[in-house]
């Protein structure tokens, strides 16, 4: 059962004595101001002469079956000016499994070494810019990557417990050594133990579930394209979204020890994930949704609306569940694919983030949890702000498809269709294909279209699509997309920037070092003019119509039922626009094939969609009644193909 709801308020610990805290606080914790409690911490502490200090955290596990508990590398820099005086930091973390292999950031930086083993240069800004404003930041290197033992395990028990024994050492809760294989005890004794957790893609993941842990001590997450249950990063209801798995993944990351003493664990990610797409208990395991009613930390969570990477299922099914569980969280949503708010907002970006730690970490009174809940990118570089999100007064409403004049193109509305609609696979067409051709009869789609709107109709959250339909082969591959069909300049997340385009310019974020710079290469929105924008997507193996869980063969020429489940979005089809569902088999390059070419003929009396409209059906009666002229699209196509490119939960730019 729920929680009862809370406040969408973002505070984590006021309560009748703030005042008293934040007079502690600006005594023990950071810079003070002259009068009255601080609203922000200021860089008044040295960057070049800060402490950089490794530690070895012992997780407890024998991941590489060595006969020794795995201990987990932890690369640390803090204020030298507030250990000298005896004064307890938190802690901003970073746990990734890309340190060494692969990079963090726009510019694939990687942890650099002093002679003593001492970090110099730690990716990213973080460091740069919060160790002078009085935190310690700390980048954790995963159990059998880098500078750590153990094994990767791709988001299972290994990866999580390597961060969240470090919260946990943090704590006072865990041991720590100074060296790798050493006995020498090290302590935290330098930290108050609060803990925030960032991070894009699989730190980003990490954080999720080391937060679904409940461990005490994280008092607030960041993730950013992240993943809130794996399954969902490689198949959607059976269908693969990649042409291979985590045991891939592992060995993408893995550390040259590592890849000599896993092949254990390697071939428990092979069996564990079988290519059917059946649901096991490995998938279980990597299900941080099921257990969001642990979560004590408040989250802020940053997505893509285009991630095609990790795609939008998982920031929506992450939220739904925060949601209603009372955790307090923000959101921000942007018109990019796979790309960081530092590279496609970043001085609000960094502002923001700045006043988010100060409020959850350090406690100041500083505004930001009577703010918007949810930014929203409308355009690209234009924001626009939701008190909550979803909005209030959205409604799920039920559209459903109906014959046209021609086959193949067919109405939206709210009225029950009749008759059939047949495609046949086609896995060398995408959907963007399919959208160019949706007032045309072609083969390897079914498309319904609205009349052109009378006024700009908003969806916020996320959609179903539910199909009867009737195979000729046994085995078919179901794609739902959701389109915006009018003339638009959006981002161009299809592009290898998914978005954005890197200059030669750079900012700078805080003091440098000779071997960390804080200074990165500005960038700005990549931009195309398109006649149609899919804004939200779902897939399907149709063998999975009994359950969710486990997949059938298919007998040709049988009707079955079967939802599909489109991805979380924010998006408005403005006035002149039409919006059109659109089902068809294979969407090229975003789900893998199945292994015949089957022709599905949808019956449309029980076809439908379930989609958020702020307003409910009433907007949706609003927006289609009378008449309007639809927005000429001359001379104008959509994005490109998305890439086919073997994506990684990371940089892949």
């Amino acid at each position: 059962m729920p929680k009862p709801a809370r406040r969408m308020r973002f505070t984590t610990w006021r309560s009748l004595a703030t005042a008293a805290t934040a007079a502690l606080l600006a005594v023990f914790l950071a810079p003070a101001a002259a009068h009255g409690a601080p609203r922000e911490s200021t860089p008044v502490y040295s960057y070049e002469n800060a402490i950089r200090e490794s530690v070895w955290v012992d997780t407890g596990l024998d991941g590489d079956g060595d006969g020794k508990t795995d201990r987990v590398a932890v690369d640390i820099v803090r204020p030298r000016e507030l250990a000298r005086q005896g004064r307890k930091v938190p802690v901003i973390m970073d746990a990734s499994p890309y340190y060494s292999c692969c990079g963090r950031g726009n510019e694939s930086q990687l942890k650099t070494y002093d002679a003593n083993g001492n970090v110099v240069q730690m990716p990213l800004f973080y460091d740069n810019y919060f160790v002078p404003r009085g935190y310690a930041f700390v980048g954790v290197d995963l159990a059998g990557t880098n500078r750590s033992d153990g094994c990767v395990d791709v988001g299972g028990r290994s990866d999580i417990q390597s961060a969240k024994a470090v919260v946990d050492w943090l704590n006072g809760r865990a041991k720590g050594y100074t060296t790798r294989t050493g006995a020498d005890r090290a302590k935290a004794s330098w930290t108050n133990g609060r803990t925030g957790m960032i991070g894009k893609s699989w730190d980003g993941t990490i954080a999720n579930g080391v937060a679904a842990t409940g461990v005490k001590g994280l008092k607030t997450i960041v993730p950013i394209s992240a993943i809130s249950s794996w399954y969902d990063y490689y198949f959607a209801k059976g269908a693969p979204l990649y042409d291979s798995g985590p045991d891939w993944l592992s060995g993408y990351v893995d550390s040259p020890e590592a890849t000599a003493k896993c092949a254990a664990v390697q071939q428990k990610l092979v069996d564990g994930a079988p290519r059917t797409g059946d649901w096991t208990k490995f998938w279980t395991e990597r299900d941080y949704v099921k257990d969001a009613s642990k979560v004590r930390a408040s989250v802020f969570l940053v997505h893509g609306m285009q991630d095609l990477n990790v795609r939008t299922k998982n920031f929506g099914q992450w939220w739904s569940a925060l949601a209603k569980n009372g955790v307090e969280r923000k959101i921000w949503l942007s018109q990019t694919g796979h790309v960081d708010p530092f590279d496609f907002r970043r001085g609000a970006w960094v502002d923001t983030l700045h006043r988010w730690f100060d409020h959850e970490l350090l406690g100041y009174d500083n505004g930001i949890d009577d703010e918007p809940m949810a930014d929203i990118e409308r355009h690209p570089d234009q924001w626009v702000t939701s008190s909550v999100w979803p909005p209030r007064g959205t409604q799920t409403t039920t559209l459903r498809p109906g014959t046209g004049t021609q086959a193949g193109v067919g109405t939206l509305g709210l009225r029950t269709g009749s008759g059939t609609e047949a495609f046949t696979d086609d896995p060398k067409l995408s959907e963007t294909d399919w959208a160019a051709h949706i007032d045309r009869s072609t083969p390897e789609k079914a498309g319904f279209v609205t009349k052109p709107l009378a006024g700009d109709l908003r969806l916020s959250g996320s959609s179903k699509v539910t199909v009867t339909a009737t195979p000729t082969t046994s085995t078919a591959h179901l794609s739902a997309v959701l389109v915006d069909l009018g003339p638009d300049t959006i981002r161009d997340y299809a592009d290898g920037g998914e978005g954005i385009t890197t200059l030669t310019d750079r900012t700078c974020w805080g003091p440098s070092t000779t071997g960390d710079s804080s200074c990165y290469k500005v960038t700005q929105a990549k931009k195309t003019d398109v006649a149609a924008t899919v804004f939200s997507r779902g897939w399907a193996d149709l063998g999975n119509y009994a359950s969710d869980l486990k997949g059938a063969p298919l007998t040709p020429g049988k009707a079955y039922t079967i939802t599909l489940d489109l991805a979380a979005t924010d998006h408005v089809v403005p006035a002149g626009h039409r919006l059109a569902l659109i089902v068809a088999g294979t969407d090229k390059d975003l789900i893998d094939p199945p292994s015949t070419t089957p022709t599905l003929t949808l019956d449309l009396s029980r076809t439908s969609a379930r989609v958020p409209f702020v307003g409910g059906a009433g907007a949706f009666t609003r927006a289609t009644a009378g008449s309007a002229a639809a927005t000429s699209t001359a001379g104008l196509d959509g994005v490109r193909d998305p890439s086919s490119a073997l994506r990684v939960p990371g940089e892949t730019r």
